[in-house]
């Protein structure tokens, strides 16, 4: 499985980072996970560039519950899928990424700071991969 996390903004604080980088460094090799920084929403679509499915993270996107997202993530990892997640700036997505994205998901209810929102998405994915695992760090 690869996934990449195209998000925008190359400086984030230094609590948001070790935490993203504390998750990325647990996931096993057959399940890769790679963020990568950018400077502007411009280049969004070249970090994601080749990717079989698109998710666009959006307030006004879908709300799937994490069982929901390892249903998903399952099915896209049997079927081979490079699956990228966008992360916008402090307006988010520019619409023409959005309408190109087969999804649109909402991280929560509640306006996230950028850099809380890398870190939330990470955990997630992680947490999805321990259920697909069947890894006792989703009970916990």
């Amino acid at each position: 499985m690869r996934i990449t996390i195209a998000a925008v903004g190359t400086r984030m604080p230094a609590w948001a980072e070790q935490a993203v980088q504390d998750y990325l460094a647990r996931f096993p090799r057959d399940f890769e996970v790679d963020l990568r920084p950018v400077r502007a929403e411009a280049r969004l679509s070249a970090a994601v560039a080749g990717c079989d499915r698109l998710i666009a993270l959006d307030e006004r996107g879908v709300d799937w519950t994490t069982a929901q997202l390892a249903q998903h993530i399952g099915r896209w990892r049997d079927a081979s899928q490079h699956v990228s997640f966008l992360i916008g700036g402090a307006d988010g997505l520019p619409a023409e990424l959005k309408a190109r994205a087969q999804a649109q998901l909402r991280l929560s209810s509640l306006t996230l700071p950028h850099a809380l929102a890398r870190v939330v998405l990470v955990e997630q994915l992680y947490r999805v991969w321990s259920i697909l695992a069947n890894h006792p760090y989703h009970r916990g």
